[in-house]
């Protein structure tokens, strides 16, 4: 791996709302675009800055699945697989195949411990609330990822007891597979417990832009690793329904990309993509893209906003591409209870590239 060649300014705005022609309200964070090979390919703010992937490690959770048989094993289909690595929105098609999955496995929902919480899609709150019903462990938007580590506890003849602590077999496989994508050392990363109880890994934004580089382009991986990034990488794309759910950003990128992206948002802020070879143009390289917005983001103004535009500056999204996702950004117009115009939100930095 290259050492990167930058100065370290931490973390910078990306993105500002203006009310008239003032400047109201700042987002700082910070963007790495890494090739498979090692190489910073683009920035903003320090990519060397250490911060947790929340959901968008799921890909790298469910490859020992996939390493181990578990496709064959539990005749698994491609929307099964894209489920284990979602951040799902519970709608009845989500619920149905994490329900099938589990019957194949021969777990229930009971085992998962994950806990729960209301359904993302509005959709589902509102039916779940006219029925008087609350939610199961399953719609949690994780209870996929749940099921896929049950079956990886499964296959490995290991108990399904206690599998969300770190020193659980399961976990430690997981976290063996994760650091060897990012080009670390098991020590090198650090553990927390995520929202859904399961360890959560927090490495530099570079190193998780190299790992999501190479689970587009795994060349460098054994044969048997190889063939499980190809088959996960395949279910996403093919089904990124099963990947969010309606509306959401990582689910429209995938649909209109139609197999040249992957994408996976994380809790507080964090978002990844993996970018196939020659997807911008003829020999374009394999590239993976890791962001942080550094509050958090809770209004949910940045986000969205700073992808799209990492991926317009990259070139990677066409006019009309930007088009059909100008509700989502770069650029936001906002209007008040009134519905008077006052003011915009947009993205404030560009890319440094190596």
């Amino acid at each position: 791996m290259k050492n990167p060649d930058f100065k370290k300014p931490g973390y910078i705005p990306l993105f500002q709302t203006l009310r008239g022609d003032v400047v109201e309200s700042i987002y700082f964070g910070a963007v790495a675009v890494a090739t498979a090979d090692g190489d910073l390919f683009a920035w903003a703010g320090d990519p060397e800055i250490v911060t947790f992937l929340r959901s968008s490690a799921k890909p790298f959770q469910a490859v020992p699945l996939v390493e181990m048989g578990g496709l064959d094993r539990f005749q698994m289909t491609g929307e099964e697989l894209a489920i284990t690595c979602a951040s799902h929105s519970s709608t009845d098609t989500h619920l149905k195949t994490v329900y099938g999955l589990q019957t194949k496995i021969g777990v229930t929902e009971d085992d998962l411990l994950c806990c729960t919480h209301q359904p993302f899609d509005k959709a589902s709150r509102s039916k779940l609330k006219d029925q008087g019903i609350s939610p199961t462990q399953n719609y949690h938007n994780c209870s996929g990822k749940h099921t896929g580590m049950l079956g990886q506890a499964t296959l490995m003849g290991v108990s399904k007891q206690g599998y969300t602590e770190i020193d659980h077999p399961v976990q430690q496989r997981i976290l063996e597979t994760f650091s060897n994508f990012c080009g670390l050392d098991p020590g090198q990363v650090q553990i927390g417990r995520d929202g859904c109880s399961v360890p959560t890994f927090a490495v530099p934004l570079f190193n998780a832009a190299l790992g999501w580089a190479r689970l587009v382009k795994p060349d460098g991986f054994p044969e048997n690793r190889s063939q499980a990034c190809q088959k996960i990488t395949s279910a996403m794309g093919n089904h990124p329904f099963y990947v969010a759910g309606p509306g959401r950003l990582d689910t429209r990128l995938m649909e209109l990309a139609q197999g040249k992206i992957i994408s996976k948002a994380g809790a507080e802020a964090y978002q990844a993509a993996g970018i196939f070879e020659n997807a911008i143009f003829p020999g374009s390289p394999a590239l993976g893209i890791t962001l942080k917005i550094a509050s958090g983001d809770l209004g949910k103004r940045a986000l969205g906003a700073v992808m799209i535009e990492v991926l317009r500056q990259l070139e990677f999204l066409s006019p009309e591409q930007l088009t059909e996702l100008s509700d989502l950004g770069p650029t936001h117009k906002y209007r008040n209870q009134c519905r008077f115009p006052i003011g915009e939100g947009k993205p404030c930095f560009q890319l440094q590239y190596s």
